[in-house]
């Protein structure tokens, strides 16, 4: 985890329905970026820390939305730290081609919410968020990229002291 300067940090999960099982063939292309993506976003400015699968490289045999139900868990100082990475660097790649790996969702998969620093996010704090998200829609506690929230308006549901 790299240190931070900020009372809030932002938490993130997205769960992926796979198509097909991870060492089928057809799902070559995605297993084979799953170590450089996990490198770059380990180096990527405001990365602060990563779910992963004790003595793996990565989270994708953990399984605790389903059996096909693979989830991404991380940590970030910033939303705008996570947005660059999601969508300005090689992890855009992988979005552009998620259609051939996982099945399109029709409920949210992707759940932001705040968490004070220092503080690592368990798999079930991230359902439950992503459960509330579903049953809520956005607000400060569960939200999404398009619809956020600052830490100052989480405030409320976290015991830090806001940014100006």
């Amino acid at each position: 985890m790299t240190a931070s300067v900020h009372a809030a940090h932002l938490a993130q999960l997205n769960v992926a329905t796979l198509l097909h099982p991870l060492d089928d063939p057809r799902m070559a292309p995605f297993v084979e970026m799953l170590d450089p993506v996990n490198a770059a976003a380990d180096g990527a400015p405001g990365f602060v820390w990563r779910l992963v699968e004790e003595g793996a490289a990565d989270a994708t045999a953990l399984r605790p939305a389903g059996e096909d139900v693979i989830v991404n868990l991380t940590v970030w100082e910033t939303q705008e730290a996570l947005w660059d990475f999601t969508y300005r660097s090689g992890h855009l790649e992988v979005m552009r081609r998620r259609r051939e790996w996982f099945e399109r969702h029709v409920e949210a998969h992707l759940v932001l919410w705040w968490i004070p620093a220092g503080h690592l996010p368990t798999v079930g704090e991230a359902l439950e968020r992503l459960a509330d998200l579903r049953a809520n829609g956005p607000s400060p506690r569960a939200f999404t990229f398009a619809s956020s929230f600052t830490s100052a308006e989480a405030a409320q549901h976290l015991r830090i002291v806001p940014q100006p």
